[in-house]
């Protein structure tokens, strides 16, 4: 490729062009204005309104960026914007329109989260040592040090030899392999079942038990903060804060429902008073017994050995008839669920609790087929009252007492219109179901399950306020490697 510099008038002249990195070197951009182009930046973008205005924005910044170069503009697409299956999330459905609309004069697709911070010259540099006629999957790589319950065990013997993409540092598929996926998926429709952890089972599927390519590590796809001094070979950072857009909301304006039962009284509750009840200001366990010693209330819902429905709705219905109407929050918590109220406080600042807001980890059922998402309920399930109102008002409810809560709620937004929002700073699992990658540009909100470890050292490793966050200053530290 010939070197391109801009002169004032915007026309294109064969010299090199040095341009000035925030590190003070200077790099020469090699590539020409039609292999930017080439590029369709897609990012995994959601409607709520602040979701939808820090997609925005970095649109805008990538298209900055691409103009100030004198480069013609690439296409920036935006998933919640797109037409189609209520699941666009899970990408792989998007294939095929992909293939159709850009399969020809395009090279790459790249895809990155809302807070992905991309340099383009550098992103073009990086692209530009892969053969763009091959197919190509490119990614910071993830691996699990264990199998894991997340992934159904994948890999169990010697689950490291199996890397999937930390979307944080954006992933990249090149068009001839975007072309075979959707024909793949032309002729074999996606199996109707769960989306539990997306970035893992893309990898799957693209990797196609050996016929498919693997993930390609690319050093340059980083999840550092763009402040790190490690950036300067970065093309992509990431902003691995949690957003704070203002005040956090008051303690008050949080309602904490804790849903249990009796056969967990002296085993659970015990670790939520231990560690993050202190940070509830309104908080309530819901059980099959009135135990006034913790207290519990009994809700007269008999427990269930498997989903908790019923409870769940009651729960609903006592917090819009019985909490002060200027409580906008409700979390619904399982009692075995470790949390960071503190942390919540902080990120219910960047949400308008007069929106109807559903919000915790994303799951989705049957997306491939006319499914529904859903929030997870053991990372904690966080509602606006006005979504409480308008999900009570519309008269869905369980098909059974013991039906899947969570699934259940999902179904019931999704017939709303309502969509769920998505944080991955909330935990369906443990810390060590997770990479440990993924988990260190993380502030993780909340966490979730007792088997096998100690909560209470779990909760003051990954979840306690530190001393500059904590109150009274005092901190119980452990580090998170012994865990």
């Amino acid at each position: 490729a010939f070197a391109v510099s801009v002169n004032p008038e915007g026309a294109e002249d064969e010299t090199e062009l040095p341009v000035l990195q925030k590190s003070g070197k200077s790099r020469t951009i090699s590539k020409t204005s039609r292999e930017l182009k080439e590029i369709v930046f897609i990012i995994q973008s959601q409607s709520n309104s602040f979701h939808a205005k820090r997609a925005e924005d970095l649109k805008r910044d990538i298209l900055k960026q691409a103009a100030d170069l004198g480069k013609e503009l690439p296409t920036v697409l935006l998933i919640h914007q797109m037409d189609g299956p209520e699941g666009a999330w899970t990408i792989l459905p998007l294939m095929r329109d992909f293939s159709v609309t850009y399969g020809r004069n395009s090279s790459w697709i790249f895809f990155c989260e809302e807070d992905t911070r991309i340099q383009v010259v550098k992103l073009l540099e990086t692209l530009g040592r892969f053969d763009k006629s091959k197919e190509w999957f490119l990614g910071k790589a993830l691996y699990d040090e264990e199998s894991t319950i997340i992934h159904h065990y994948a890999f169990a013997e010697n689950p490291t030899v199996f890397k999937f993409p930390d979307f944080a540092a954006g992933w990249a598929l090149s068009i001839p392999l975007v072309n075979k996926l959707a024909k793949k998926l032309k002729s074999e429709p996606l199996k109707s079942d769960f989306t539990i952890d997306l970035k893992h089972e893309i990898a799957l599927y693209i990797w196609q038990k050996g016929e498919g390519p693997h993930l390609t590590p690319v050093p340059e796809f980083c999840t550092d903060d763009v402040n790190s001094y490690k950036v300067d070979h970065c093309a992509t950072t990431f902003s691995n804060f949690l957003p704070l857009c203002g005040e956090p909301v008051k303690k008050e304006d949080i309602f904490v429902a804790v849903k249990t039962c009796q056969k967990f009284h002296g085993e659970r509750i015990p670790v939520v008073k231990q560690t993050w009840e202190r940070e509830a200001a309104l908080i309530e366990y819901y059980s099959d017994y009135a135990d006034i010693s913790i207290p519990t209330i009994d809700l007269g819902i008999p427990n269930t050995e498997r989903g908790h429905c019923g409870k769940t709705f009651a729960i609903l219905e006592r917090f819009l008839n019985h909490s002060s109407p200027r409580t906008p929050w409700l979390v619904i918590v399982d009692d075995d669920t470790l949390i960071s109220i503190f942390r919540l406080r902080k990120l219910l600042s960047c949400y308008d609790p007069s929106e109807p807001v559903f919000l915790g980890e994303r799951y989705g059922y049957g997306l491939g087929t006319g499914g529904y998402s859903y929030i997870t309920g053991g990372g904690g399930m966080v509602f606006s009252r006005i979504a409480v109102q308008k999900l009570l008002a519309s008269k869905c409810r369980c098909y059974s007492m013991d039906a899947p809560d969570d699934m259940v709620l999902g179904m019931c937004f999704s017939g709303l219109g309502i969509p769920i929002t998505h944080s991955p700073l909330f935990h369906q699992a443990r810390p060590m179901d997770y990479p440990k990658g993924y988990l260190s540009h993380q502030t993780p909100v909340s966490f979730h399950k007792h088997w096998n470890i100690d909560p209470v050292k779990v909760y003051f490793t990954w979840l306690a306020p530190n001393p500059e966050e904590s109150l009274n200053g005092k901190k119980v530290g452990y580090n998170r490697e012994d865990l």
